[in-house]
């Protein structure tokens, strides 16, 4: 029978190998990422459909597991038709379309949870898409570089986010955020989030030889937004997962668990990131 050591030496041996595991896989992901965010357009927004498709795929399945199953098909149909909205032409006529189809055919559904159907079909298909779509339109702002600069500079918003929230947690942590939803999250952390979503803007801002489309005093309410809302991204992610009794939302990413595990947060994050660029460009205060 194994020592209390041994356990602990195994232990150790295995955080190490899913640390390499995470790290093996998350360099090469993180630069294809941000080279097809450069390229920018068509090449953009496949990868955001893409992304979707996986993230509303495993919604789906913490739906099934948590006993309040979804359609099969619209979740799809409705988070293509968003996805695509700004490119197809007749969007909206296509969208209403789908919503009176879907509804027509829920209305003759027998089965007992076909009432549930009504609101996780349509919360599936709309809740990661709409992030998506909003980080695809920020991605279009200005021209040239404006519109890589502000998408990078969201992404290491959120990224620095959580890991100063992390590591802040780690350290200081002391009274709980949500309890019930992810006990480990802490007030201390979620406000050691707001220094590394501004550190990760700052690297943006000061390192990229880009111009820079934004001025700084803007950079930090929108740092502060994507603070405050990426969190909450996570926290609904941990709220479905423990319903649906799943660690992961899946095991597609080797070491990182599923496409929704790593982009809850953007998908909250990038919509309240566009409409403050988006008014500040109505406002004529940002010059793209």
């Amino acid at each position: 029978m194994p020592s209390s050591k041994d356990l602990r030496t195994t232990k150790k041996e295995i955080r190490l190998s899913n640390l390499v595991q995470r790290i093996l896989f998350a360099v090469p992901a993180a630069a294809l990422f941000v080279w097809i965010t450069w390229l920018g357009g068509w090449y953009f927004q496949m990868m955001m459909l893409i992304i979707g498709f996986f993230v509303i795929q495993e919604m789906i399945k913490m739906f099934a597991n948590s006993g309040t199953p979804t359609d099969a098909l619209f979740p799809y149909s409705i988070g293509l038709w968003i996805m695509l909205s700004p490119t197809i032409p007749f969007a909206f006529e296509i969208g209403i379309g789908i919503l009176v189809l879907f509804l027509s055919i829920q209305t003759f559904n027998q089965a007992e949870v076909s009432h549930h159907k009504l609101s996780t079909t349509i919360f599936a298909g709309i809740y990661a898409p709409i992030g998506f779509l909003c980080f695809y339109l920020i991605n279009q702002m200005g021209s040239g570089t404006d519109g890589f600069v502000l998408s990078m500079m969201l992404m290491f918003m959120v990224w620095g986010s959580d890991v100063f929230a992390y590591f802040g947690g780690k350290t200081f942590g002391k009274r709980p955020l949500a309890p019930l939803i992810s006990p480990k999250k802490t007030w201390e952390g979620f406000f050691s989030g707001y220094i590394g979503s501004l550190f990760g803007a700052s690297v943006v801002y000061f390192l990229f030889p880009l111009t820079m489309p934004i001025a700084f005093v803007y950079v930090i309410p929108l740092s502060i937004l994507a603070a405050t809302f990426g969190p909450i991204g996570d926290l609904l992610e941990s709220k479905l997962k423990r319903r649906a009794k799943m660690k992961d939302s899946s095991t597609i990413l080797p070491g990182h668990g599923g496409f929704f595990d790593r982009f809850d947060a953007l998908i909250m994050a990038a919509p309240v990131a566009y409409i403050f660029l988006h008014i500040l460009q109505k406002t004529g205060v940002l010059s793209i």
